[in-house]
């Protein structure tokens, strides 16, 4: 069900696929035999209320299945970029000519003789071969896709589907999307997808930011992030080492997919369960709370606001300070999250805070699957030849047992706090069951870093090697 990546650079526009090819295949199975017409947009709103847990039975889909789950997912992506309005198809015309009517291995075989042959030393000589079509119609464009597909999965697909969709958003609204429009969308020099890159395949804007909305630096100069909610969404190991901070519409999508980023590559976290994304009472009020201060935060995610911003936050969200609380925290002319979160988690629920007398509400035990398609080395996945075992090169999929507890709760409450994985149980409804005893210490990987900037002080374990995020 992944896509393989075999060399550096293209994991941006790989992964952000990805996540979208695995919210097909997951939480839409039944629509992938259907024709393209209702596809992209109006999926949306199916499930999206209830509770739903997908398959864990990954080798059950079909080549067909996953083939059209792909088709799917890229025709949905390019209509995002287009404002769900059009959608403009890059292929190359010395391809396309010869595939169309061709069928089965046949097209392999001419694609692989064009390929062979091709030579792009420069952006003219791709602007030479390149052929563009522009469709409005969800299902035209599907069956443009459908018939060229083989093209994308040749070593230049990555490239054209990502010409693909700068030009279904338009070059113009691209560099206006930008900050620094003067900056390249590609990083020298081993050819890494940008932000913008990723924040256009995840949203339709090539924005360069991943907090909510725009931060205004005054004298008519902004910063633009994430302005609409998103299917799939994105957390950064650049979050847990204090570099940026992701706003809500990134991490809290429409279905439980993210797209993780390291230092320098792209991967997929992924659940089964729609509801490892659900809020009890006490959850909803804290994001509710935290949505008011973090829309009031000039600092960039750097947690802290001022007095009359505060006085703003308290108003929206209806909490009545104790006036020796409320001079504390305004003594010094700014607020800090942290300490503002130490009143409220000490304030009674009836002035708006969230004291909670057990401590054991909102306890969540779930699982996560982490994706990274880069072909490394598997010696597990060992192949037995006539010279002795070689090792595979292919891509990694981890399972991980995730135990969140509750974010109100004393620090020391994480010594307690983890369960172990494999047979405990796949449904993560048991999201309310009491609090199991530890059988392994809490493990610990980036992966795990970039987990705990969606859900605070979460605990993981996974049986064997770690997930790689790189």
């Amino acid at each position: 069900m992944g896509l393989v990546q075999h060399e550096g650079g293209p994991c941006g526009v790989l992964a952000t696929i990805q996540a979208f090819v695995l919210k097909h295949l997951l939480f839409f199975p039944d629509e992938l035999g259907k024709v393209a017409a209702n596809m992209p947009q109006n999926l949306n709103s199916r499930r999206s209320k209830s509770q739903y847990v997908a398959s864990n039975n990954f080798s059950a889909f079909t080549e067909d299945a996953k083939a059209r789950a792909l088709v799917k997912s890229m025709s949905e992506m390019l209509f995002l970029c287009g404002n769900n309005k059009r959608a403009v198809i890059a292929t190359l015309s010395v391809i396309s000519h010869g595939i169309e009517g061709s069928e089965g291995s046949s097209k392999d075989v001419i694609i692989a003789q064009a390929l062979e042959g091709l030579s792009i030393e420069s952006a003219s000589d791709l602007q030479k071969v390149l052929r563009v079509d522009r469709y409005t119609s969800p299902t035209s464009a599907f069956k443009r896709l459908e018939a060229m597909i083989p093209i994308f999965q040749s070593r230049m697909g990555a490239l054209l589907f990502l010409i693909s969709a700068l030009l279904s958003r338009g070059l113009d609204c691209v560099q206006a999307d930008r900050d620094d429009p003067s900056q390249p969308l590609v990083t020298a020099p081993f050819g890494h997808a940008s932000q913008e890159i990723v924040n256009l395949l995840l949203c339709g804007q090539a924005v360069p930011n991943v907090f909510d909305g725009r931060m205004d630096l005054g004298g008519g100069m902004f910063l633009k992030g994430i302005s609409t909610s998103v299917e799939v969404g994105f957390l950064t190991l650049l979050e847990s080492l204090n570099f940026c901070k992701v706003g809500q519409n990134l991490k809290c999508p429409k279905w439980p997919i993210w797209v993780v980023g390291s230092e320098s590559h792209y991967t997929v976290l992924f659940a089964l369960d729609t509801a490892v994304q659900d809020e009890n009472e006490l959850e909803e009020r804290e994001s509710q709370i935290r949505k008011a201060f973090d829309a009031q935060d000039q600092s960039g995610g750097g947690g802290f606001i001022s007095v009359e911003a505060f006085h703003q936050v308290l108003r929206e969200t209806s909490i009545r300070l104790p006036s020796e609380k409320l001079d504390s925290l305004c003594n010094s002319g700014f607020i800090v999250w942290s300490e503002f979160w130490q009143v409220i988690l000490d304030l009674d629920k009836n002035l708006g805070g969230l004291k909670d007398s057990t401590g054991q509400m909102g306890r969540k035990i779930f699982d996560l699957y982490h994706f990274n398609g880069i072909a490394k080395s598997d010696l597990n996945g060992s192949q037995a030849t006539t010279e002795g075992e070689t090792p595979v090169q292919r891509p990694r999929l981890t399972k991980l047992r995730v135990s969140v507890p509750p974010r109100w709760t004393p620090e020391e409450f994480m010594a307690d706090a983890t369960v172990a994985p494999g047979n405990a149980g796949s449904e993560s409804s048991q999201k309310d069951a009491e609090v199991a005893k530890p059988e392994q210490p809490p493990q610990h990987a980036p992966l795990a870093d970039c987990i705990r900037t969606r859900w605070p002080r979460a605990v993981c374990n996974w049986i064997g090697d770690p997930p790689s995020i790189v």
